[in-house]
């Protein structure tokens, strides 16, 4: 079992950028791909960045790339998701999730609110 904790979320201004954690236990984090999800009201949810467990692949939803980051320190058990030039369509709960393997993640966090006004 993986206890995922999600942090820093907020309310900023459209250009603003803010830096999401989650913070991970119950297993040995450097043994799981780490993705971010999101979700806005009435829409389904998406995906947002994934990383590999090695750190050497990444992936990114078009609409976030060249704005997002996603890292992760195995060290600390902890995986990030840097946001810049955030816009009012990227407001939504964010989640941190993990897999052990291929297919679907496993294990989610309970997500962070993130609100973009314009």
């Amino acid at each position: 079992q993986v206890q995922l904790v999600e942090s820093g979320g907020g309310l900023v201004w459209a250009g603003d950028s803010l830096r999401l954690s989650c913070a991970a236990s119950g297993r040995t984090f450097s043994n799981y791909d780490m993705g971010w999800f999101r979700q806005a009201p009435g829409k389904e949810r998406e995906f947002v960045a994934s990383i590999s467990r090695s750190r050497s692949s990444t992936s990114y939803a078009d609409s976030v790339k060249g704005r997002f980051t996603i890292s992760r320190d195995n060290a600390k058990n902890t995986v990030y998701l840097r946001m810049n030039s955030l816009k009012p369509e990227d407001t939504a709960v964010y989640y941190c999730a993990a897999r052990s393997g291929v297919g679907r993640y496993n294990y989610w966090g309970q997500g962070t609110q993130v609100t973009v006004s314009s």
